[in-house]
């Protein structure tokens, strides 16, 4: 195993959560500690990137994002990383292919909220995403019917787990993908960045 990467054993289930973080806050707290429990995971990885190409603006310096994130999940079982930037990968893609070469026998769930899968097709090879790990998809209320409707999920609408065996799903063959439904809460990094918390 690579030098400062977190530590996983064959047959643990380890979800990954990918974003910009920019900054971090309770929102994602609170959707982890819903994936750990929803999910059935053993460890959650925050995977703090370089950049998201789907964006013009970059975000703040990594490793700001970085340390702000460190302060902000405090939880025995989630780890915050930089594996994306330290392996020089910026699509999603690829980082679950150098995931799954650096760690055999260990089982990942990608993670996102809904209104990520309401535009995955627009993602780098996105299909590639569905078909290599299973995918647990966090909804807020408001972001649900999009998701539902996404070309994504028309695509894979034969292999939609039931919520009530989402605690299953890193276990599962993929393409597997579940939808749960969580309690919303107000944080949102836009809203800190306009509001001059972040700057």
């Amino acid at each position: 195993m690579r030098q400062g990467f977190p530590l996983a054993v064959p047959g643990q289930v380890v979800g990954l959560l990918g974003g910009s973080f920019d900054p971090a806050h309770a929102g994602h707290v609170h959707i982890t500690r819903e994936a750990l429990r929803r999910f059935g995971l053993d460890r959650v990885w925050w995977l703090v990137s370089p950049g998201n190409p789907l964006k013009a603006r970059g975000p703040a310096p990594l490793d700001r994002r970085l340390e702000r994130a460190r302060e902000t999940m405090r939880h025995p079982r989630v780890a915050v990383t930089d594996i994306e930037a330290q392996l020089g990968l910026r699509y999603t893609a690829q980082t679950i292919r150098a995931l799954r070469r650096h760690y055999p026998g260990v089982h990942f769930v990608w993670l996102m909220g809904a209104d990520n899968l309401a535009q995955l097709h627009r993602w780098e090879d996105w299909r590639s995403i569905m078909e290599a790990v299973p995918v647990g998809v966090l909804a807020r209320p408001g972001d649900r019917i999009a998701a539902r409707m996404s070309r994504a999920a028309r695509v894979y609408r034969q292999d939609r787990v039931p919520a009530a065996e989402a605690h299953r799903l890193g276990r599962m063959r993929p393409p597997a993908w579940a939808f749960v439904n969580v309690p919303m809460h107000g944080a949102s990094s836009t809203a800190i960045r306009a509001g001059g918390g972040w700057g």
